[in-house]
């Protein structure tokens, strides 16, 4: 989200991106960081609902460092007092250019008292440069008074422009830079530091303490600040002030550049709280041990033993020998056992199937499973983040069983009979059918021979009578091809035991991605709006 010097600021998508980090993130960032980023939105809205044509320049610094006498030299008129006692009110002074700016000094809370309007017909076109400035003197930021201190902090964080007047006894205060100056790191654009009274300081000592004022800027993390010797006293250096100022007005994006350092600084707050990469909301490890875990629990194996079972079973009705066939008749149906595989009306007045409850090793499976996508998931994540992650994955429950069981039962599973059973029942109808001609035709024979009755002439294959040729062939071949018809109908029922699988496993997915993949991929998917959101720019 950094601003990079020269670059339009885009204020609007700078408060754009905050706000949507704070309001994906939510209590999944830090609520310190939260609440600023909050206050710093509500005051951008406020300070650009009031307009960028008024420029709010702002002097502050410690007592005795000649920030009024400045503040006087700036204006051209006497309108701060001036003097080493500390100021008796906690209330700023205001020189204004130009008209319009009550509203906003009402919204700075300057009272009215305190204002004054430097532009008159008496200067002509002498102030037109400045006009549209609102130059504030602020208390003494060192003062004894709560309420003064108090005051300053409230409006260093509201002005456009800030100008840190320093004298050579106390610019390296450390009141001053710790508590201010690295709070504002960022805010370089926004800010000029004034070494002031070098009327008191010999040429080269000049030069030498603003060596030092720049030095300790750097340290501050505020290397390209402007530094400014000036001196109320004689007038040196305050041209030079006027005339960035000045520059600050014209360009009348000083509020905008606040604003936009304000919300980098609170997105840099923010990003503390963020990673800088999560995993791929789509493809969490540990996905398909979940799924494996959830399968078990959810009797899936037990209906892919009974849809394998049910195809043999249809296999052997269908294709097996005719003799024996009728024995299996007696066997239960294993789906209809299990009152899976109905469709129509017959389904939908299923409530529940009748799969084996989830043992307790089973849950804890699943309980397992979904602990580690959630760890895997929340790995290198900051802890609110990982907590919140580790928070979406949904215990096992008597929800999860039903939804599993649900899952199961509404999955349609194949019960076709392939056409390669009818051919081949039917031959095997041909060849029973052959055997017991067969048979009753040699029992004929046997009864006529038992009566000595003449015998009918014999019709033979080669050698053999063509009874025996039926009784024992419909019987070999019927034997072989229930043999031949089993082989390949164990193929074909681990062929839709396979299809079956993955019909299952899909719809158990489905469960996992809806209790506990996609709960914990929507956090991850939060973070990652959250990430982008604050590194726009980067």
């Amino acid at each position: 989200m950094r601003q990079d010097k020269g670059r339009v600021v885009d204020l609007a998508g700078c408060a754009d991106a905050v706000r949507t980090a704070v309001d994906v993130g939510g209590d999944r960032l830090d609520p310190r960081a939260v609440a600023r980023a909050e206050e710093v939105l509500a005051r951008a809205d406020q300070r650009i609902r009031l307009g960028v044509e008024e420029t709010v320049v702002a002097l502050a610094g410690a007592t005795g460092s000649g920030k009024s006498s400045l503040f006087n030299a700036l204006a051209g008129l006497d309108i701060a007092a001036v003097g080493a006692r500390r100021p008796t009110t906690a209330s700023p002074a205001a020189c204004v250019w130009g008209d319009g700016a009550d509203e906003l000094l009402d919204w700075l809370d300057v009272p009215r008292r305190h204002r004054t309007s430097r532009e008159s017909e008496l200067d002509a076109e002498d102030q037109s440069d400045l006009h549209g400035l609102v130059l504030l003197d602020l208390p003494d930021h060192d003062s004894t008074q709560v309420d003064h201190r108090l005051e300053v902090d409230r409006l260093v964080g509201l002005v456009d422009l800030l100008v840190w007047v320093v004298d050579p006894q106390k610019y390296a205060d450390d009141v001053l830079h710790q508590r201010y100056l690295r709070r504002l790191t960022g805010h370089q654009g926004v800010m000029i530091v004034v070494l002031n009274q070098i009327d008191r300081l010999a040429p080269d000592e000049v030069e030498t303490i603003r060596l030092d004022l720049e030095r300790l800027l750097v340290a501050d993390g505020l290397p390209d600040v402007r530094v400014v010797a000036t001196s109320a006293l004689t007038g040196e250096g305050v041209p030079e002030l006027r005339r960035l100022v000045v520059e600050a007005v014209r360009a009348r994006d000083a509020a905008v550049r606040r604003l936009a350092a304000d919300l980098d600084q609170v997105a840099a707050a923010l990003a503390d709280g963020v990673a800088a990469t999560e995993p791929d909301p789509e493809r969490l490890q540990g996905s398909d041990g979940l799924v494996t875990a959830l399968a078990a629990a959810a009797g899936v194996p037990a209906v892919l033993d009974a849809v394998e079972a049910d195809y043999r079973r249809g296999v052997h009705g269908s294709v097996g020998w005719p003799f024996t066939r009728w024995a299996r008749s007696f066997r239960p149906d294993p789906l209809r056992r299990l009152r899976l595989g109905q469709t129509g009306e017959d389904l939908h007045r299923l409530t529940a199937s009748s799969l084996p409850e989830p043992t307790p090793a089973q849950r804890a499976d699943v309980e397992l499973a979904a602990r580690r996508v959630a760890e895997r998931a929340g790995d290198g994540l900051p802890p609110r983040w990982a907590d919140a992650v580790r928070e979406a994955t949904v215990p096992v429950g008597e929800d999860l069983a039903d939804a599993l069981d649900q899952a199961v039962t509404g999955v349609e599973l194949d019960r076709r009979r392939p056409l390669w059973w009818r051919v081949v029942g039917a031959v095997q109808l041909l060849l029973a059918i052959a055997a017991v001609v067969g048979g009753l035709w040699l029992v004929a024979l046997a009864v006529v021979g038992y009566l000595q009755l003449p015998e009918p002439p014999m019709v033979r294959v080669g050698e053999v009578p063509l009874p025996t040729v039926l009784l024992l062939g419909g019987l070999a071949l019927g034997l072989l091809l229930a043999l031949v018809g089993g082989w390949f109908g164990r193929r074909g029922a681990r062929r839709r035991r396979r299809r079956a699988e993955a019909r299952l496993r899909e719809a158990v997915v489905g469960v996992a991605r809806e209790r506990v993949l996609e709960p914990v991929a929507a956090v991850l998917r939060d973070h990652r709006t959250v990430r982008r959101s604050l590194r726009r720019g980067d």
